[in-house]
């Protein structure tokens, strides 16, 4: 199955800071930020910085997060690393988990050529 790109996608980066030129952050659910980019026609249209609020939680921290995604209809989120119950909440809410590294812009643009691997 794979994730069509069409108009007005919404792709979670979880993120060490607030924009495109920052790097991918190392965990899911208590990474600082997410940047949400709109991909439309194969560029990217819009990005926002949302600020993780859940990452200082005890537990739980990768499912309540997922469902953050979720809430804003995310479809696809790219990261390094995805906790096994966050996996399962991304995936009952229809979300694909893209492996990424490096600058979210450069990600962002590897997903739109189809050449991120997908996390399972």
């Amino acid at each position: 199955m794979s994730t069509k790109i069409s108009n007005g996608i919404k792709i979670a980066v979880s993120s060490t800071g607030k924009d495109l030129n920052n790097k991918i952050a190392e965990v899911f659910g208590r990474c600082p930020y997410f940047i949400i980019a709109e991909i439309e026609s194969q560029k990217i249209k819009k990005t926002e910085a949302v600020k993780n609020e859940n990452n200082n939680q005890m537990s739980g921290v990768g499912v309540l997060t997922a469902q953050l995604l979720a809430e804003k209809n995310i479809k696809a989120v790219i990261t390094k690393n995805v906790g096994p119950r966050a996996m399962d909440v991304l995936k009952q809410f229809n979300i694909a988990v893209y492996s990424g590294s490096g600058v979210i812009k450069e990600a962002l643009q590897e997903f739109i050529e189809k050449k991120l691997k997908k996390i399972n």
